[in-house]
């Protein structure tokens, strides 16, 4: 059964504050986290002097002991799987917020995103009794309706809906497991389905050229090969440290943690990936020291403009370029799942629709003139 037990702590001019204990520890429904003490900011005077003070501390003992009763009762309630009037009425967005501030790379920017397209559908004050599987398939039609809140006024694709919905289904599966709804809406309500895209990728030569074309940043250059070579996304690229680049000449490899899925991993590179690294610093320095995802889009169009590639590539696109040229390269795809840290090969099998149509491609350009023709 929890507990709830009233606590003393001595502080100045001999006085006593109050807080309450709670085991098991509960959940914080401003912040999502776990909190075993609730400070109460109020007092008691050790050795009171004056019937002021003896009515102060009277009064006091009352509103306390009232506060424990009631908290007593909220947690119980909570096991029970009833939600206090605190909980129901805490701001979710502040709860999505504390996930998001939490990201890094391009991976922050797209949560930053979502958050805001979260807000422009419900406003600031998204309480966590306001979520309802209604609420939840509305704000899926908004986003799949492609709205556009940005500067540029473009709207968002329906891939892009899709993973501002994905982003907004896992809090809400997190709010569950802490018991801040009552109802698991993750499971009730459907996510968006991925539609078919043609991922942009950098042929062997398109690559080639662009190793070969000064670009405005060498330490760009140098991370948008190194991710052409390894498949690395940009927010693991930054994220690597010294300590994570190990190994000799021939068995280089990188032990590192995959921001987006938090997976370990142990991948091999080439000794050619290794030298885009440059000069070796101290093992808690950051290689790409100074590299943000904010210089991105500048530094690669010039980049492509002076390389003469006509092609709509983002960072992104130097994974898609690793995945599609081991492939094409014979490696199997089993291997290629691996290195690029899919957790299901299924995530890698999109990559193998680029390489047929290649092929099919390929086929067309070895014909015969026959004599009848």
């Amino acid at each position: 059964m929890p507990k709830v037990t009233l606590r003393t702590k001595p502080i100045t001019k001999g006085r006593s504050t109050y807080y309450l204990d709670h085991y098991p520890p509960l959940i914080n429904p401003k912040t999502g986290k776990s909190q075993r003490r609730e400070y109460l900011k109020l007092y008691i005077f050790d050795n009171p002097k004056t019937d002021a003070d003896r009515l102060h501390n009277r009064e006091t003992k009352k509103l306390l002991e009232h506060i424990r009763a009631t908290r007593q009762i909220d947690v119980q309630n909570q096991e029970f799987g009833f939600l206090s009037d605190e909980q129901k009425n805490a701001n979710f967005i502040d709860f999505y917020r504390s996930f998001a501030v939490k990201k890094s790379g391009s991976n922050s920017d797209n949560w930053y995103m979502s958050l805001r397209y979260l807000i422009s559908f419900s406003s600031h004050n998204l309480r966590f009794s306001d979520l309802t599987e209604w609420f939840c398939e509305d704000y899926k039609d908004y986003l799949l309706s492609g709205p556009s809140i940005n500067q540029r006024g473009k709207k968002i694709i329906s891939n892009t809906a899709m993973a501002y919905f994905a982003k907004f289904r896992s809090i809400i599966k997190k709010a569950y497991k802490r018991k801040l709804i009552k109802i698991d809406l993750y499971e009730l309500v459907a996510p968006i389905k991925e539609e078919e895209t043609n991922r942009e990728f950098l042929t062997i030569e398109e690559f080639q050229k662009l190793a070969e074309t000064e670009a405005p940043s060498d330490l760009f250059k140098r991370a948008a090969l190194f991710s052409g070579l390894t498949g690395l996304r940009f927010s693991d690229v930054t994220a690597l440290t010294w300590s994570t680049a190990r190994g000799t000449e021939d068995n280089y490899y990188l032990q590192f943690k995959q921001e987006k899925t938090n997976g370990a991993e142990v991948l091999p590179i080439s000794n050619q990936a290794y030298e885009f690294l440059g000069e070796r610093g101290e093992p808690q320095q950051r290689i790409f020291t100074g590299l943000t995802y904010s210089q991105v889009r500048w530094y690669l169009a010039k980049w492509l403009v002076k390389a003469g590639i006509d092609k709509n590539i983002t960072f992104h696109s130097f994974r898609h370029t690793y995945a599609t040229l081991q492939l094409e390269a014979g490696t199997d795809i089993y291997t290629v799942s691996k290195m690029l840290g899919h957790k299901h090969v299924k995530a890698t099998q999109r990559y193998t629709k680029v390489v047929d149509r290649m092929k099919k491609d390929a086929t067309k350009r070895i014909t015969l003139k026959m004599p009848n023709q």
